[in-house]
């Protein structure tokens, strides 16, 4: 009985040192922690002027999506035999020149995405087909008149690269100002703008003048790289030539560059919408056209450069 008593004892003591010592530690961890967050804040603010220095600044990163799988007389499927696979690719990058009178930033975004479904006994279904086919280069020149507006020129050009190359293919050259409230944020606003418009043949593409706005947010918390962009053109001969695109890039970094990345696009065209249509229906027209927003998505692994 004495033992048992002596076992309960020492137990009890033991848990009491041990809930002591874990009070301790907490007390010393408390200081660090505030030594750290300091230190943390200290380097956020070292990065901000190094932000503000004049130079080039460098960046790119990107996303890679990639799915295979096969069945083989797998007979619970109508195919027992097929083979499926899905591939995206897509890729930011940007270079800015940023100096106190003046700054030239130039950016570039790709995404290219491929998938297949071979099943046995289908002829033509072999090889990958595109999925997704976007292809965006981009630059802007400001003259500062202060500190967050520029007298700026911009140069942009989309099209696909896999499938009809410059078919359709937009140019937008025009001159306005830009705002630059931020280093992470800039919004063109060009009144004087012509969208040039390539395709072949004869087809319901036409180039016009409008006013261009671009508002492209690009920034870096931790290990999230977050890069936005919206550009639009509003046409001043009709409402049917006008166009905007949106696009939305995350990266997140868990080990050495490596890590999970999402990019998703909206776009809104009714040029590219009546060109569509007219594939099925040759009486189609900006009128009847039932123009419904288009969208693409890539999840997948993300390496940040």
């Amino acid at each position: 009985m004495k033992k048992v008593i002596l076992v309960v004892v020492l137990s009890f003591l033991y848990t009491i040192t041990n809930a002591q010592t874990a009070e301790e530690l907490k007390a010393e961890q408390a200081p660090k922690n505030a030594e750290i967050a300091k230190l943390k804040g200290e380097v956020a603010a070292l990065q901000a002027k190094i932000d503000a220095l004049p130079g080039w600044r460098k960046g790119a990163f990107g996303t890679v999506g990639a799915s295979l799988s096969g069945f083989n007389n797998w007979y619970a499927r109508n195919a027992p035999t097929a083979e499926a696979g899905n591939i995206g690719v897509t890729v930011n990058g940007f270079a800015n020149l940023i100096q106190e009178d003046f700054f030239w930033r130039n950016s570039a975004a790709i995404n290219l995405g491929w998938v297949k479904l071979d099943e046995s006994g289908v002829s033509g279904d072999e090889g990958f087909d595109t999925a997704t086919d976007v292809f965006t280069i981009s630059s802007l020149y400001g003259k500062r008149l202060n500190k967050k507006w520029a007298l700026s020129a911009l140069g942009e050009y989309r099209t696909t690269i896999i499938d009809n190359f410059n078919n359709p293919g937009y140019l937008d050259l025009g001159a306005g100002v830009t705002w630059t409230p931020t280093n992470n944020l800039v919004v063109v606003m060009h009144p004087g703008n012509y969208n040039f418009v390539f395709s072949d043949g004869d087809t319901v593409f036409e180039s016009s003048l409008g006013a261009k706005i671009v508002a492209d947010y690009t920034n870096k918390y931790g290990g999230l790289s977050v890069k936005s962009n919206l550009s639009m053109f509003q046409s001043y001969n009709s409402s049917d030539l006008s166009n905007w695109t949106w696009t939305n890039s995350f990266g997140y970094t868990i080990w050495k560059g490596i890590g999970v990345g999402l990019e998703v696009g909206l776009r809104n065209n009714k040029q590219e919408a009546l060109n569509n249509a007219l594939i099925n229906d040759a009486n189609a027209t900006f009128s009847t056209l039932d123009n419904k927003l288009q969208s693409y998505y890539l999840l997948g692994l993300s390496y940040a450069f």
